[in-house]
């Protein structure tokens, strides 16, 4: 039997096959162990492959692709529907076997390993700094509980860690300068580990020319750059600057019926990297507002009608679609256009 569709469901160890031939009879249905895979594609003509964009999925989706076969990514959650009746293995290969094939199914992009890296120093550092702000936050409870506060910000654990760092200060009992000191050389280590990887952010982002370009967009800087560079390798995958936004996840939950609209509010759906760097960068443009309103006009307006956090979303759904305006068509930001709306 010819075979020409197959389903793959992937895990860590146990990957389930569902193939079909051209008259979509099930021809193969078995369970591969992880070093089986390469070998058993290897032995097939080339065909439609679907897998679900979860963990290794651009990795396998390389590697299926190297070997001939049009593989092709798809939202877990679009998969779903396809599923019948319980979830298992098996059930879970057939639904992606189904679904490929749909002609409205949703397909993701797939990654390069360049892009994959790129990314991974993204969230490397936003581990760390979650991190580090958890560190942070141990210091100062604990001093605390003995009575020492400082202010917030740097110059406040600035503060706390000459304290503990000084044994002439008899403020602090013998057992807990010395759990405070792991503490604060954890906090040195990790601000250095952080501050390697920005070298390398920044490194990249003066080596890529989008990168450069969306710096120069009002609220976005280099991390938010090199982000939706990395991100974003064919902005021709997105119809429009909302197709963008909305992938992102910077429009309205929609709970419609009966020509009815209802709109709530921005999901947890899309990119939530992408989404915090903008809805950040938004929030510092706006305090950046109120201090010179004349420069944004249109932002002053927006918050004489609206709550700030309404606003600060709606300035971050603009960002994103100037974003793929400039990927998408080339050129830079010019400062005037925001002032003209």
């Amino acid at each position: 039997m010819q075979i020409t569709t197959i389903g793959l469901d992937i895990a860590k160890n146990v990957f389930q096959v569902h193939a079909i031939d051209g008259d979509e009879n099930v021809v193969v249905r078995k369970q591969l162990r992880r070093g089986q895979v390469v070998r058993f594609f290897q032995d097939l003509p080339p065909c439609l492959v679907g897998l679900e964009a979860c963990a290794t999925s651009h990795y396998w989706a390389r590697e299926l692709a190297k070997l001939g076969h049009d593989v092709r990514l798809m939202p877990a959650r679009d998969v779903k529907a396809y599923v019948k009746r319980n979830k298992n293995d098996a059930a879970d290969a057939a639904a992606i076997c189904e679904a490929v094939r749909r002609p409205t199914m949703r397909f993701v992009s797939l990654k390069s390993a360049e892009q994959q890296a790129q990314l991974m120093q993204h969230r490397a550092r936003d581990l760390l700094m979650r991190q580090r702000t958890q560190l942070i936050n141990a210091i100062r409870a604990h001093m605390a509980e003995l009575g020492i506060t400082a202010a917030q910000g740097r110059s406040g654990i600035k503060e706390l860690l000459a304290i503990i760092a000084d044994e002439r200060d008899m403020h602090l009992p013998l057992d807990a300068r010395a759990s405070l000191m792991v503490l604060a050389a954890q906090l040195e280590a990790m601000q250095t580990s952080i501050g390697l990887l920005e070298k390398r952010i920044v490194a990249r982002h003066r080596s890529n020319q989008d990168s450069k370009r969306l710096e120069t967009i009002p609220g976005i800087g280099v991390i938010g750059a090199t982000a939706i560079a990395a991100t974003v390798t064919d902005p021709a995958a997105f119809q429009s600057g909302r197709d963008f936004a909305a992938w992102v996840g910077l429009v309205p939950r929609q709970d419609s019926t009966g020509g009815k609209p209802r709109l709530g509010p921005i999901s947890k759906q899309g990119d939530r990297y992408l989404r915090r760097i903008l809805v950040g960068g938004a929030v510092s443009l706006l305090r950046r507002a109120k201090l010179s309103p004349q420069r944004y006009p249109w932002v002053t307006q927006m918050l004489a009608r609206r709550p700030f956090k309404v606003v600060a979303i709606a300035l971050a759904n603009k960002m994103a679609r100037i974003a793929w305006a400039l990927l998408a068509k080339g050129g830079t930001y010019q400062r005037l256009q925001l002032a003209a709306v």
